[in-house]
């Protein structure tokens, strides 16, 4: 086992193409979502063959976005994701680096793999929020030197004992340690979209490449470049999918997605698995989200 390998990221990415699904999995508005309901869901979607939940890290709601996310705090979310769930991998979709301070990031997450057995799987992101950088005093400019130096400190602290460090956020000089470390030496980190960062870099120090739905042809391109600098590294996607009633409906576009059938989602996905894409985050839409939960696990992912 790599040592970036937890129980989470095994879970996720093996020989065959596995699902996940994100929080919010009920209709909410900006309002907190109903948690015992949302709880409900998460263990239904473990039971029906979900390999993956995400929790979106979104700090504070910007209307203009429409969504706050699951409105509650990833780490919070997902300690009480993990005491509803056995096996399920447990990830952040993502933490935005540039407005934490890392050391933070390091705790927290090191805590939920601990507290989860090791089912943590850490998605981090530069933020696409403008007014948020100017709220929490950082420069959206210097984001991409920030988002890289961040990444330096949580591999260092969670694999080094009493670690040296000299940062933008502070001094480690070996009088300190961080405890307690994940239950691997250094948690898996999917860099999500391109978070301001070559290629390379990403191919380098991430441990995945997390991506938003794209047109087949540029997701082909997509997967062949990542091919090229990272090798086997994962390539995960998010799409949004709406299934018709009519399973051989033809597929129309939705906002980050698909509105089509049964038939065409298979296909499509079988289509996605022969690409290359390891993982794919679903967010699946439906009055009944137990039952557009269940549908999607029954008539797509038993298929493949």
């Amino acid at each position: 086992m790599s040592d970036h390998e937890n129980r989470g990221y095994r879970r996720l990415f093996g020989t065959d193409l596995t699902f996940g699904t994100g929080f919010p999995l009920t209709d909410h508005d900006e309002s907190a979502p109903p948690v015992d309901e949302e709880m409900r869901l998460a263990a239904h979607a473990e039971e029906v063959g979900f390999d993956a939940l995400w929790a979106r890290d979104v700090p504070t709601y910007w209307p203009k976005f429409r969504d706050a996310g699951q409105t509650y705090d990833p780490w919070s979310w997902l300690t009480l994701a993990a005491t509803h769930t056995e096996d399920v991998a447990l990830g952040t979709a993502s933490v935005v680096l540039p407005l934490r301070h890392p050391l933070h990031v390091a705790k927290s997450a090191a805590s939920i793999d601990r507290l989860s057995g090791g089912r943590l799987v850490l998605g981090v992101a530069s933020g696409d929020r403008p007014p948020e950088y100017d709220a929490f005093g950082v420069d959206e400019d210097d984001r991409s030197a920030s988002f890289r130096e961040s990444v330096h400190v949580l591999r260092t602290v969670w694999s080094e004992e009493f670690p040296e460090l000299e940062t933008r956020w502070g001094t480690l000089d070996g009088r300190l340690d961080l405890v307690p470390k994940p239950t691997v030496e250094t948690l898996p980190l999917l860099v999500t979209g391109r978070s301001r960062q070559s290629l390379e870099w990403i191919g380098e120090h991430g441990d995945g490449w997390l991506f938003y739905h794209l047109p087949r042809r540029t997701l082909e391109d997509y997967v062949a470049d990542w091919r090229d600098v990272a090798g086997e590294k994962p390539f995960s996607l998010a799409v949004s999918v709406d299934l018709a009633a009519d399973p051989g409906a033809e597929p129309e576009p939705i906002e980050q997605g698909f509105r089509a059938g049964n038939d065409w989602f298979v296909e499509y996905f079988r289509d996605l698995d022969r690409m290359g894409v390891d993982h794919v985050l679903v967010s699946v839409r439906g009055d009944d989200p137990e039952r557009a939960l269940t549908a999607f696990a029954e008539n797509v992912m038993e298929r493949m």
